[in-house]
């Protein structure tokens, strides 16, 4: 299964909508205006919140929870590293690797690959693309990818 990701430019408001691969709208996300910490939304085309990720206060790194149908799923924090970032996933014991400077990294759990995630450029926008093997991973393999660049994002401001 594999997902594509299109955040607008100029907006007032974060509001990313992800498309399958005959772009057709599945899911979108709303994040919240004027927050201390950061929410995201994340919603089906009908409307109904399928889950939300939230920024936790800590002194140092940044920590985002995860949660799926009103259930903590997840927990991702970025880990203190020199040269290169890294993240440890709490909850479904996966690992995201790869190249996060470029936008291209995978999730893999006990060194099986879950999801490949990586940026396209030359786009009006920034566009990733998401792909899993099982389509029951594809939800909290989206919220990773929106947690992850949250961070890279908060990193380069």
């Amino acid at each position: 299964m594999k997902l594509c990701i299109k955040q607008r430019v100029f907006s007032l408001y974060d509001r990313f909508y992800v498309t399958d691969i005959n772009g057709e709208q599945v899911y979108y996300i709303e994040s919240e205006f004027f927050t201390f910490f950061k929410k995201f939304h994340i919603y089906a085309m009908s409307g109904e919140e399928v889950g939300y990720i939230e920024q936790r206060f800590n002194l140092f790194l940044p920590r985002l929870d995860i949660y799926l149908f009103g259930k903590l799923s997840a927990s991702i924090q970025q880990q203190f590293t020199f040269l290169h970032q890294e993240y440890d996933i709490e909850g479904p014991n996966w690992h995201v690797e790869g190249d996060f400077f470029n936008h291209e990294y995978r999730i893999t759990r006990f060194e099986e690959p879950i999801a490949y995630i990586d940026k396209e450029w030359f786009t009006f926008g920034d566009c990733y693309a998401v792909e899993t093997k099982d389509p029951d991973d594809m939800l909290l393999a989206l919220a990773v990818m929106i947690s992850i660049d949250f961070v890279l994002a908060r990193n380069n401001n």
